[in-house]
C-alpha cells in the first residue's frame, strides 16, 4: 500500500485495507485520499462504504468461485470489483481497473488472471445471484444480542435498512421549511430536511451563509425532547462532534459544550463559528465536571450500533469488546449528571445504540438507584406511540420510517426528580 493513489478505486482499496486489516475508522482515513481531486475522494469513500455495507453479501456471491481464501489484497480487489459490477457498474472498465490494481502490488500480481476470470463471471452470473440474495447479515457478535433483544423479524428489517445508502439529513439554523425549498429537500415531521441524494454539502444552497448543518434525523431528536431551552443554562456533557451543541445554541440556550477530546472540540468550535453561534467550550472529564444547570444533555459514549447505515465500517473494526466498559461509564455519567441539575432541572440521557443494556436497561437501573427519579415523554405529535418504551423512554430503530429513508437507531429518556 505504499504506492501513490491515483484513482478513486485505488483510494477505495486503500480504505478497505486500513479498515479490514488495521481496524481503522473510515472517518480517520481521509488523509490517505489527499492526492485525489475532491470528486474522486468522494467516489473512493462511497465505493469503500458500499463494500463494507454489503461485505457479507459479496463474500457469499464470490464464495463459489474461490477454492481457498485468497490474499487479503486480492480478496479486497475482488470484493470491490464484484460490488461495483453487481450494483450496476460498467463491467468492462471495472474489470480492467481491478486487474491493473492487481498488477500494481507484488502480493496480488500473480492473481491477475484469477481476478479477471472471476469478475467477468460476476457480469454474466454474479448480478443474478446478487439480486436473489438478501441483504448483508450483521457479524455474529452483533447480530446475536440484537436478535435476542428485538427478534429475527426486526433484525432482518434492520439489515435491509443498513443495506441502503442513507439520504442526506440537514438541521436548519432557522426556518426548516424555507431550507427545504432552497435545497430541494423534504421536510420531515421532526423538522429535519432530507435530501434523497447526497453530494457535496458545501455546494448546497445556504451552506456559505451557515443556514444548516448535517445531522441524521434520529440524532436530532434528543434535543427536541428538552422542549423550549431559550435562556436556560444547558450542559452538553459529551459534546463532540457538536450537532446537538449547535441545536441547543440555535434554540437560544446558554450552552456549555464539554468533551474529553480537545481535538474534537476544535471541530465543534469551527462549526459554531461557521453557523454564527456561541457556546462555552470546555475540555475535561465529564465525571469531574462541576456546575449547576437547568438541563443536561448526556449523549453518552456507546457502541454506536444504531449508526451503521452511515458508518458501515463499525461492525468490522471491533467485536463489541468494550461494551461492558461503556455500560459502566454510562451509569457513572448518569449518576454524576444528576448531581449537576438545579432544582426542577431535567437530564436527557441518550445513546446511539441498539443494545438495550445501553439504553432501556440503563434507565431502569437509574430509576432503582435514585429514589424520586422519574421519566416523562413530551406530548409532541411527531413521536410515534410505537416508539415508547416501558420504562418511559423513546426507542428509535433504523427500520422505522423505512418509507422515508430510515433513521439512525437511538435511545433517549428525559429524567427528572419528582416534585414530591
Amino acid at each position: 500500500m505504499a504506492y501513490v493513489i491515483k484513482s478513486a478505486r485505488e483510494g477505495a482499496l486503500a480504505l478497505l485495507f486500513h479498515v479490514l486489516t488495521n481496524q481503522k475508522r473510515l472517518s480517520e482515513l481521509s488523509h490517505h485520499l489527499q492526492p485525489l481531486q475532491p470528486r474522486d475522494r468522494a467516489a473512493a469513500q462511497r465505493l469503500a462504504a458500499d463494500v463494507l455495507r454489503h461485505l457479507d453479501r459479496v463474500d457469499r456471491v464470490l464464495k463459489p468461485y474461490l477454492n481457498r481464501r485468497p490474499h487479503d489484497q486480492v480478496r479486497n480487489i475482488l470484493r470491490l470489483g464484484a460490488v461495483e459490477i453487481c450494483m450496476g457498474g460498467a463491467s468492462h472498465g471495472v474489470v480492467n481497473e481491478m486487474v491493473n490494481l492487481c498488477a500494481a502490488n507484488k502480493k496480488s500480481l500473480p492473481a491477475k488472471g484469477m481476478v479477471n476470470a472471476i469478475l467477468r463471471k460476476m457480469d454474466s452470473e454474479g448480478r443474478a445471484r446478487w439480486d436473489q440474495m438478501g441483504p448483508a447479515r450483521l457479524p455474529a457478535w452483533l447480530r446475536q444480542p440484537l436478535q435476542e433483544a428485538w427478534g429475527a423479524k426486526h433484525i432482518r428489517a434492520m439489515e435491509r435498512a443498513f443495506a441502503k445508502t442513507p439520504p442526506l439529513d440537514l438541521t436548519a439554523k432557522g426556518d426548516a421549511a424555507e431550507l427545504a425549498v432552497q435545497t430541494g429537500g423534504t421536510l420531515l415531521p421532526t423538522g429535519t430536511v432530507r435530501l434523497a441524494q447526497g453530494g457535496q454539502v458545501s455546494g448546497l444552497a445556504g451552506y456559505d451563509e451557515g443556514a444548516f448543518w448535517v445531522q441524521d434525523a434520529g440524532a436530532a431528536m434528543p434535543v427536541k425532547l428538552l422542549g423550549d431551552v431559550a435562556g436556560l443554562d444547558v450542559l452538553d456533557m459529551c459534546a463532540a462532534p457538536g450537532g446537538k451543541t449547535l441545536q441547543l445554541a440555535a434554540a437560544g440556550a446558554n450552552v456549555t459544550a464539554l468533551d474529553l477530546s480537545e481535538a474534537r472540540l476544535e471541530r465543534v468550535s469551527e462549526n459554531l463559528t461557521r453557523m454564527g453561534l456561541k457556546a462555552n467550550i470546555v475540555a475535561g472529564d465529564a465525571l469531574d465536571h462541576q456546575g449547576s444547570y437547568d438541563a443536561i444533555l448526556l449523549d453518552a459514549p456507546c457502541s454506536a450500533t444504531g449508526t451503521l447505515r452511515r458508518h458501515p465500517d463499525l461492525p468490522h473494526i471491533h467485536e463489541g469488546e468494550r461494551i461492558g466498559e461503556l455500560i459502566g461509564l454510562q451509569a457513572a455519567m448518569i449518576d454524576h449528571a444528576l448531581t449537576l441539575l438545579k432544582p426542577g432541572g431535567k437530564l436527557l440521557f441518550a445513546t446511539c445504540s441498539l443494545i438495550p443494556d445501553e439504553g432501556e436497561c440503563q434507565v431502569e437501573e437509574a430509576l432503582l438507584r435514585h429514589k424520586g427519579l422519574g421519566t416523562s415523554v413530551p406530548d409532541v405529535d411527531w413521536i410515534d406511540p410505537a416508539w415508547h418504551s416501558e420504562e418511559g423512554g423513546v426507542r428509535l430503530r433504523p427500520d422505522y420510517w423505512s418509507e422515508r429513508g430510515g433513521m439512525d437507531g437511538f435511545y433517549m429518556a428525559l429524567l427528572h426528580h419528582n416534585a414530591a
